[in-house]
């Protein structure tokens, strides 16, 4: 096993998919992981872990995040260099932003389902500090062995992959980070794992079979997915 990964039987070992040597980035990633997500089996956070040089990245499990009680993490969302990547109205697309930043930059992104990560970004005025970036919805998600919400939703090690590959300007690390991935979706589809369909593909072609939420707020977020509103 390498670094954050966990013991793995060696047929399906994801080793030989890590690069040799840490990635060269100067971009420092920080990772907000919401503590449900500790106990899944299948986080992508300990691959992307293990792509990276240990001071290249830092994660911060919690839901609550004050000043007080982090003063470093507010250090780093008062500087100028740092970004936070979470789409909305007010996120400028990377490609544009990356532009502008020569020097070693902080990215920080939120790790949890979309309901957690949103609950974060809202109720921490902390993360509404640095400048606000997303990805361009042209991107499928590979990570099939766990349902996302829409088509173009992505783990937290692909947003990690693509954001850095823009910030480092160099495609091959979006690559090298996706290896291990690729290689954990295909071992697990070989062991009895079911393909994965986003809930938007679900619902638009009639495959969703769960009860439908009886929450009003719940059920208007369906029905914005099968119209492809963007929520």
């Amino acid at each position: 096993t390498v670094g954050t990964l966990t013991c793995r039987p060696q047929k399906v070992c994801l080793c030989p998919f890590l690069p040799i040597h840490p990635l060269k980035v100067s971009t420092c990633l920080y990772i907000i992981q919401h503590p449900a997500e500790e106990s899944r089996v299948l986080r992508t956070v300990p691959l992307l872990a293990a792509c990276l040089p240990p001071d290249k990245y830092k994660i911060l499990v919690g839901r609550r995040f004050s000043e007080d009680r982090y003063p470093e993490l507010a250090t780093v969302c008062r500087n100028p260099n740092t970004l936070i990547l979470y789409p909305g109205a007010e996120a400028t697309n990377l490609e544009e932003v990356a532009v502008m930043y020569s020097s070693p930059s902080v990215m920080i992104i939120i790790d949890g389902t979309w309901s957690q990560a949103k609950d974060i970004f809202y109720k921490n005025s902390l993360f509404r500090l640095p400048k606000q970036v997303q990805l361009k919805p042209n991107i499928s998600s590979q990570y099939v062995i766990r349902t996302q919400p829409t088509n173009t939703c992505l783990s937290t090690l692909e947003c990690a992959a693509v954001a850095l590959s823009i910030m480092e300007k160099n495609k091959s690390i979006q690559e090298t980070i996706l290896r291990p991935l690729q290689a954990l979706c295909s071992f697990q589809l070989q062991h009895g794992a079911q393909i994965h369909h986003s809930k938007e593909h679900l619902l638009k072609n009639g495959l969703y079979d769960k009860p439908m939420p009886k929450n009003k707020r719940k059920l208007r977020r369906m029905e914005l997915l099968v119209n492809n509103v963007k929520i």
